[in-house]
């Protein structure tokens, strides 16, 4: 053999083998089964590697794999940069593969769509996102993703979730600090010996073939169970303002002196206007429930992402002047409303949503997603969202309610804990008269009270049309066919926090024939249909975020020519979940009476748990479908 075709042959040898090396690389069908199992992505590999050069130097380093079995996978492509002035982009490419491993499409940076983080509804924003724009042909396909970026901004230390969602299942993944700067870098490790998570060296973890977390029924917030590391530096610098984080109290300062300070001068009419209008209010209460009131008139909500990382408010004077702000304008807004009329109120920072989580206590670093008002009362706190404009005043319930959250001082930043709702604020009452005829057809006039947070529903139904709120009905009393909705009535006491509804239908047919008898079903209005779904092998704990009671009596009047046959014994259920009773009485020949009553109680509850808690809610499901049997005569 010649030395050239030698050449040729060794060529021809590595060439082959380093691209047959790369395709099985992101060969889908190479992956471990038990990787693929619930998963509807797979983190390959996900490698961060954050150099502290200085409190004004931030170099970030990631090299990203990932596998996306189907388009519910598709989210956790995680090729994607949100920059600002204060962060370039050295480096950002991608590349897509096929599941045999073969290349489909490769993205330079010139070929990320740039967009604007608002996405159609900030209308100032000096952040954008760079992404790749690309729709699969078919699953599964393998994004192989590399990202460098320079920032003078080190307030946003990465924090690492190795586990990246439900139904995501992570290969390899590993964070790695280099502290070059002689600043103190703090952090908090979370459920790392759950999972197996390594520390080859400080500020270095590395996680490996952890399967895909299935969204069990009831679990609690997903930050709670799954491994954390957060990260946070001592001094650090945002947009080229030096700040200050030995402890909330410090961080919180830092907060009001350069963020807060100086945002809430507002015009002399306005101040004019609102001392006028509280001049004969009795108590700080009465004043800052004008100026809630007053506030929310003249705004409307508009997100504003501007100024320090998004973190800075709106100048009062220009929220007055242009009747919009965000979460942070708003509230800073409504706080200067409050100076000028002498009550204490306090800018506040919190996580907002539906799922309870928390400020961490335990470490201060840049937390938290919406900004609400806290007002002092005696021991506690009375919260103001500022972003709606129908919500009552002090009302929290579902979105900011029963969790830690950091209030902003003059003197510094403290952890405080919102309005938890108790189960017997959750109620709904419901009163009813109920008509039976012999054929089975019911009319009937319904009276429902709302409170805590069941209260809530007054967003939906106030918003929607009759014949949108018409439907809803239908829909919510789906055990009567036939049903007609003859009239409709709400009334919203906003200083009671009460919801009224009242209902008038009728329905033929309601009550099924047997020969000479009825078959019927004295749970008209509640029932409860809500059976947890069954897990062979439940894996995580449960946990029920707000309790609530439920109180139904209904009065049903039967014709003349029924009597009744039978009917149901009380039934009583009690135990650490809740309570259930309901008993059906014989008042006169004609008249009988529905009490029903469900309480069900909030807690933490272990996973062996769930099975119990299951079956008590399928008894009440079941007693709540119960019948009773009338005679025809």
């Amino acid at each position: 053999m010649s030395i050239t075709s030698l050449f040729k042959s060794i060529f021809f040898i590595l060439f082959f083998s380093v691209n047959t090396f790369a395709q099985d690389t992101y060969q889908t069908l190479l992956i471990d089964s038990d990787l693929k199992k619930n998963a509807n992505a797979i983190i390959r590999s996900s490698h961060t590697e954050i150099t502290i050069d200085a409190r004004d130097k931030l170099i970030t380093k990631q090299q990203r794999v990932v596998t996306v079995l189907n388009k519910y996978g598709q989210k956790h492509e995680g090729a994607y940069v949100y920059y600002d002035d204060s962060k370039s982009i050295k480096t950002l490419e991608a590349v897509i593969y096929d599941a045999f491993g073969k290349e489909v499409k490769k993205y330079k940076k010139r070929d990320f769509l740039d967009l604007s983080v608002a996405d159609g509804v900030s209308i100032f924003n000096d952040n954008r996102a760079k992404r790749i724009d690309y729709t699969p042909s078919a699953y599964p396909y393998t994004i192989v993703f590399n990202l460098e970026t320079i920032s003078t901004n080190t307030a946003f230390l990465p924090q690492w979730y190795p586990i990246e969602g439900y139904h995501v299942s992570t290969e390899h993944s590993s964070v790695k600090i280099i502290n070059n700067s002689e600043i103190q870098l703090s952090f908090k490790e979370t459920n790392l010996e759950d999972f197996k998570i390594e520390k080859p060296s400080e500020f270095y973890y590395e996680a490996k073939n952890i399967s895909a977390l299935s969204n069990e029924a009831y679990s609690p917030s997903f930050t709670q169970i799954v491994p954390s590391v957060k990260f946070a530096l001592k001094q650090f610098s945002m947009e080229g303002v030096a700040g200050e984080n030995t402890d909330w109290n410090e961080f919180g300062k830092w907060i009001n002196d350069k963020l807060i300070a100086g945002t809430q001068d507002l015009p002399e009419t306005v101040k004019l206007e609102i001392l006028n209008l509280t001049a004969d209010a009795k108590t700080p209460l009465d004043k800052a429930k004008i100026v809630y009131n007053y506030m929310q008139n003249k705004t409307r909500y508009i997100s504003v992402q501007i100024g320090i990382g998004g973190w800075k408010p709106m100048l009062a004077s220009d929220v007055d002047r242009l009747g919009y702000g965000d979460c942070k304008g708003l509230s800073n807004y409504t706080k200067a409303l409050l100076d000028v009329v002498g009550v204490q109120s306090y800018y506040t920072i919190v996580y907002g949503d539906s799922d309870i989580r928390d400020i961490d206590a335990t470490f201060s670093s840049l937390q938290g997603n919406h900004a609400i008002l806290s007002i002092p009362d005696n021991d506690s706190y009375i919260t103001l969202e500022c972003t709606s404009q129908t919500v009552p005043f002090g009302y929290n319930a579902n979105f900011t309610d029963d969790r830690d959250v950091l209030i902003v001082t003059p003197t510094g930043g403290q952890i405080v804990h919102t309005k938890a709702y108790a189960t017997n604020e959750n109620s709904q009452i419901t009163n009813a008269t109920v008509n039976l005829d012999i054929s089975g057809n019911i009319n009937a006039k319904i009276n429902i009270k709302s409170k805590g947070t069941q209260y809530s529903k007054y967003r939906r139904l106030e918003a929607q049309t009759e014949k949108e709120n018409i439907l809803d009905y239908k829909a919510y009393f789906d055990g009567i066919n036939n049903i007609q909705i003859t009239n409709l009535l709400f009334n919203n006491d906003k200083d009671s926090i009460e919801f009224e509804e009242q209902i008038a239908l009728n329905a033929k047919n309601y009550a099924k024939k047997a020969g000479n008898r009825l078959l019927f079903e004295p749970n008209l209005f509640n029932k409860s249909k809500n059976i947890p779904p069954k897990y062979a092998n439940r894996k995580l704990p449960f946990k029920i975020d707000r309790g609530f009671v439920d109180t139904d009596q209904y009065t049903i009047v039967l014709s003349n020519n029924l009597k009744v046959e039978a009917l149901q014994e009380d039934v009583t259920i009690k135990n650490k979940f809740g309570e259930y009773q309901f008993s059906i009485t014989k008042t006169d020949e004609n008249t009988l009476v529905y009490n029903r009553t469900l309480t069900i109680n909030k807690g933490d509850f272990n996973k062996d748990d769930y099975k119990a808690y299951r079956l008590f809610r399928a008894e009440v499901a079941k007693h709540d479908a119960s019948k009773i049997v009338l005679q025809i005569i």
